[in-house]
């Protein structure tokens, strides 16, 4: 199934608006410097153009994960470069949780998280997009269905055995479950 050209920038633009919130907040959280608007809009026109073109299918949980990854790397570099050429009076990593393993461990942490998120969304999205399109099609092929095969009846004319009416001396016809013997 293929995705048209309004369902691929509708997931696109949900994929750019959850990366670049979660690069930003991942970079703000973990020491670095606010975004410039320029580096944001920079950042959230790639993504969004990079999604779109990779929107036209579904996608497994390792792809997103590995695609938001690669994203979240990108805005990271986009977010410390803006950060040294604005000057601006705060540093741009004031280290409150450390320079590199604060920002490499919330930009990691929030990129499996969201990755599961996208991914579960995007399995529930084309999980009802099936459903959906099999519902709409229903109706076309109700008239169509091919009639049922027909079984042969075939009829046995050996004679019936006939029961001596006599019951077997030793069977013994329990019903229920066993019961357990007392010592």
């Amino acid at each position: 199934m293929r995705a048209r050209l309004p369902l691929r920038l509708t997931r696109a633009a949900a994929f750019s608006a959850v990366c670049v919130g979660l690069g930003v907040f991942a970079h703000r959280f973990a020491g670095g410097a606010g975004p410039t608007p320029g580096a944001l809009a920079v950042g959230g026109t790639v993504i969004m153009a990079a999604a779109a073109v990779l929107a036209g299918r579904e996608r497994s949980r390792g792809t997103i994960t590995a695609l938001l990854a690669g994203a979240q790397l990108f805005l990271h570099l986009l977010l410390s470069r803006s950060a040294e050429v604005d000057g601006l009076a705060v540093p741009a990593h004031s280290h409150r949780l450390g320079v590199e393993a604060g920002m490499v461990a919330a930009h990691l942490t929030a990129t499996l998280v969201t990755g599961w998120w996208l991914a579960r969304g995007e399995t529930a999205l084309w999980c009802l997009l099936r459903r959906l399109g099999a519902s709409a099609l229903r109706p076309l092929t109700a008239g169509h269905v091919p009639p049922a095969p027909v079984v042969p009846f075939v009829r046995i004319t050996a004679a019936p055995v006939r029961l001596t009416g006599r019951t077997l001396k030793h069977a013994l016809v329990v019903r229920g479950p066993p019961v357990l013997s007392a010592f």
